[in-house]
């Protein structure tokens, strides 16, 4: 199989039919717990509140994210082929503008996308730079863009949003029945049943949430395939990561444990089932992107030596 329009138009019916569904699972937790808590009135605010989000798409401000990891502009002159390669492929992808280029002096493999398609970061850490070799490197970027062209950014941050919110209420509302209990123990059934709804909301809403950021992975993976030529990159690349830090890259930001990770508890996909659908792909004949087989360690920068540590803002790098 190939990685050709058709197959691509088809993925992106398939998961923005499952985000849609995702969202609407989400808005509905959330707007169940209002209505538990405020009858009518509560329902007409969360749709007020949907409205208000969905026009105004908030989000954290890059810059915030990027501090957070002590991430600092990588300048063209210490990687002018890593600047090429983005250019390539974010022309690629159609963006209105070249994401801007971060370096994290980090010794963790890692990458992340912030922003908007017109203004967009990537951030890559000194240890991807200087361990993945150059088609590596080119997919795991290419994913990365995929995410900004996609507005997955802004996708997640809305569904995280009404994670919240769903959580806030629905802890509100079992402190406010904590409270009335005295007073209504002849509705004591009728308590009952909205206590055990509440408690189960958060959960419900968070596995949502979870499954909505693993069908977005594997619209960004496909996509990356394209823009690259060279499925086989990706899935490499995803293999050294998944040795690096186990499970996926959600494992990075959080301490190593070995223990039971259901699939419902993950937010990206099992990784060797991203590396079986990648590699399922025809190899290209030839690369649409220009890489560089050595890889794009940084110039002017040594290597990072210190262990990676939990920083006070309660990131790891």
């Amino acid at each position: 199989m190939s990685v050709d329009a058709r197959d691509l138009r088809r993925q992106r019916r398939r998961n923005a039919r499952q985000a849609t569904a995702l969202l609407a699972g989400m808005i509905s937790g959330l707007a169940l717990a209002a209505w538990l808590l405020a009858g009518a009135q509560g329902l007409i605010a969360v749709a007020i509140a949907g409205a208000v989000l969905i026009a105004v798409r908030p989000q954290v401000p890059p810059a915030v994210v990027l501090r957070l990891y002590g991430a600092v502009p990588l300048p063209a002159h210490a990687a002018p082929d890593l600047h090429r390669l983005v250019a390539a492929l974010a022309d690629r992808a159609g963006l209105p503008s070249t994401p801007r280029l971060h370096y994290v002096p980090s010794r963790l493999l890692n990458a992340f996308a912030v922003g908007r398609p017109e203004h967009a970061a990537i951030a890559v850490t000194d240890g991807l730079l200087r361990r993945l070799e150059g088609r590596e490197l080119a997919g795991v970027l290419a994913h990365e863009i995929s995410h900004v062209r996609s507005d997955d950014v802004w996708v997640m941050s809305l569904a995280d949003v009404l994670t919240r919110l769903s959580h806030a209420l629905a802890y509100a509302g079992l402190a406010l029945l904590a409270l009335g209990l005295p007073l209504l123990q002849a509705q004591a059934v009728d308590l009952a049943l909205v206590a055990l709804t509440l408690l189960a909301l958060p959960t419900l809403v968070t596995l949502l949430q979870l499954a909505l950021s693993r069908s977005r992975e594997h619209d960004a993976d496909l996509e990356a395939a394209r823009l690259t030529g060279d499925p086989v990159g990706l899935a490499r690349a995803l293999a050294i990561l998944d040795r690096e830090h186990g499970r996926g890259w959600e494992r990075i930001l959080a301490p190593q444990r070995r223990g039971p990770d259901p699939l419902l508890l993950r937010t990206h996909p099992p990784t060797q089932e991203r590396i079986a659908r990648l590699r399922a792909l025809a190899p290209a004949t030839r690369y649409r992107v220009p890489v560089r087989p050595e890889g794009y360690a940084p110039a002017g920068l040594a290597p990072v030596r210190r262990r990676p540590r939990l920083r006070a803002t309660g990131v790891r790098w």
